[in-house]
């Protein structure tokens, strides 16, 4: 069975946020194995620049790096990333399966990734050029994975 990682920054905190991962989670088990790791996030002090930021980025990404398991497929979520339909992003997960047992997505903090883990990774895919909080984007995330494993299967899903 593919294993699926998640590896975020930050915790959930909202109940319905943490009530939707928790359902995707469970529907999710039937077609892979899931595992989500939340990373602590650094704290952003009121005053920031460019080396604090980037200082923080790699302490983050640093951490990421260290979650990441050898020999997985590693795909960071990234603005700059490739935009995929729902039916295109099922194939590519099909397609990544046949050649990797386990994926990897990465999902970095409110400062966003550094060159290395962007450099590490072998896909960046985008699913907005809109700005969305990070604890939503894992609900993205999840519910896209989802539609993918019901694509593959020819099971039918709203639309």
């Amino acid at each position: 069975m593919l294993s699926i990682n998640i590896i975020c920054i930050g915790k959930i905190k909202e109940k319905s946020f943490k009530d939707s991962i928790e359902e995707y989670s469970k529907r999710l088990s039937k077609y892979c194995k899931l595992n989500i790791l939340e990373l602590p996030d650094e704290k952003i002090p009121d005053k920031i620049n460019t080396n604090i930021s980037n200082e923080i980025k790699t302490k983050e990404c640093d951490n990421i790096i260290n979650h990441i398991k050898k020999d997985s497929f590693v795909i960071c979520l990234d603005l700059n990333g490739k935009e995929f339909t729902s039916e295109q992003f099922s194939k590519n997960i099909e397609n990544i399966s046949m050649q990797s047992s386990q994926i990897t997505f990465v999902i970095g903090g409110s400062l966003g990734l550094t060159e290395k883990i962007l450099n590490l990774s072998n896909q960046k895919i985008c699913f907005s050029k809109m700005t969305f909080p990070h604890q939503l984007i894992r609900i993205f995330l999840l519910e896209q994975i989802f539609r993918a494993f019901k694509i593959s299967n020819g099971e039918t899903y709203h639309r």
